[in-house]
């Protein structure tokens, strides 16, 4: 890792203009680009390396820097004989290398006042460091040695399983998460069906040889993408092409995800009952993606104000008339790569559990009758748009944008033309998105005291 070294001269500190009435998109005027640096300023910029690596990059000219490393290695790619296994290694990150020990990497990332920190989703793995610009060589090569260089020795492997048992039952507490759990188990056959926890079966189970199997076989460059902000995207380029470039080819193919529909119920004595009703939606990147989430947001997608009611939302509305109790509804809306769930998660008492459900359907069924206004569409539009762009405030929401999209279609769209995109759907496309809904198998999974409760054939 000594090349790691030094990259952080190959970049200049550039911030945003202070001063009234000079353009904050523009470097301060005086100082000098260095040689081959790009004329457009705060673009996004994409590479493909020959190896597939994907290299994305926003310089910002921040004195702080965000850089993270995406890989397709989800709990989809799981299988009967590892389940569990990206559990294990989301709570492994931290373990010795072969470039470093544990206690190397959590004192020097701590030394500059930086951060490591490790996330997963059904389709991703995503290794995040926070640090300041000028300390961007000594993170980046802990980031290299954890993602490339893992040792998942027996005896650290084995201290993991207290851990697993903590998040396990940290979940457990936690409805909302039973809940969608449950519903990816009943939807889907395969693949997008496997747990984001380690199933009880496993734990305990899971090997340093499963862990070293699974990276050998998913972490390969081209199903990785390396994306920064706060970083000059030539010094990107030369950390993943020279210590990115570990084992070529696809890695392991997930299967299709297969959906087939049904019920989970979750018995508990909790007085408030979650549920949730979808079927299957489309996969993301697509057109049909954004008809979906316009229809999220038609119907309601939770309080645009924090603690707020959500009084204009479609599914308030029409839940409020059927019953008296409190309660909350939203729609649900969930993409991936081939497949997708649409639907509606309520929370209401116990007794009130039926007409809640079935008074949030009817409204998904009344937008597929046409019961839409080209106004309440227009506010629709609105609101996605707006929470979409606010998502990219954040350095955390940008990072995700452009890895996600840089890990699925290799390239990044602008905001303007994913804004654009959202104003031409039209009340027909959202029609029949809601159709799609109503007429679709459904799933349906539900946590509480269940008594009152109906059955998803009896919607």
């Amino acid at each position: 890792m000594k090349g790691i070294r030094g990259i952080s001269q190959l970049s200049r500190r550039f911030y945003a203009a202070a001063r009234q009435g000079q353009s904050l998109t523009q470097p301060l005027a005086g100082l000098k680009f260095s040689p081959g640096a790009a004329h457009s300023y705060q673009d996004v910029h994409v590479t493909k390396a020959p190896s597939g690596l994907v290299i994305a990059s926003l310089e910002n000219y921040s004195p702080a820097s965000k850089i993270g490393v995406f890989v397709k290695a989800g709990c989809r790619y799981e299988t009967p004989d590892n389940m569990g296994v990206t559990h294990l290694l989301r709570l492994a990150s931290n373990l010795t290398t072969k470039g470093a020990s544990a206690f190397k990497i959590c004192r020097g990332i701590e030394a500059v006042g930086g951060s490591l920190s490790v996330s997963s989703s059904r389709e991703n793995m995503i290794y995040t460091v926070d640090c300041l610009r000028d300390d961007i060589d000594t993170v980046m090569e802990f980031l290299i040695n954890v993602t490339t260089a893992p040792e998942f020795r027996a005896w650290e492997v084995s201290d993991l399983t207290q851990r697993v048992l903590l998040d396990k039952t940290q979940g457990a507490q936690n409805p909302q998460i039973g809940v969608i759990e449950g519903l990816h188990e009943a939807a889907y056959k395969n693949a997008l069906g496997n747990s984001l926890y380690c199933p009880d079966h496993m734990v305990g189970n899971i090997q340093s040889e499963h862990l070293h199997q699974f990276v050998q076989n998913n972490f390969t460059s081209a199903r990785m993408a390396l994306v920064g902000l706060g970083v000059e995207h030539a010094v990107l380029k030369q950390v993943g092409e020279q210590f990115l470039n570990i084992r070529s080819g696809a890695g392991t193919t997930a299967p299709k995800a297969q959906y087939r529909g049904g019920e989970k119920r979750l018995l508990s004595t909790s007085s408030l009952v979650h549920s949730a009703v979808v079927s299957q939606s489309a996969a993301a990147g697509s057109s049909e993606a954004l008809v979906f989430s316009v229809l999220q947001h038609l119907l309601g997608a939770g309080p645009h104000v924090k603690r707020g009611s959500g009084v204009s939302s479609k599914l308030i509305q029409g839940v409020a008339k059927a019953t008296a109790d409190p309660f909350d509804v939203s729609a649900f809306n969930a993409s991936y790569s081939d497949s997708g769930l649409f639907g509606v998660y309520t929370i209401s008492q116990a007794a009130a559990a039926g007409d809640v459900i079935k008074a949030a359907v009817a409204q998904v069924k009344a937008v597929a009758d046409g019961g839409v206004t080209a106004a309440e569409l227009t506010r629709a539009k609105n609101q996605l748009k707006s929470h979409f762009l606010m998502s990219l405030e954040t350095t955390e929401g940008l990072l995700d944008a452009m890895g996600t999209q840089a890990l699925t279609s290799g390239s990044y769209h602008s905001p303007e033309e994913i804004s654009k995109n959202i104003d031409n759907v039209s009340l027909n496309d959202v029609a029949s998105a809601a159709k799609k809904f109503v007429t679709g198998k459904k799933t349906m999974t539900s946590c509480g005291n269940l008594v009152k409760t109906p059955f998803v054939d009896e919607i």
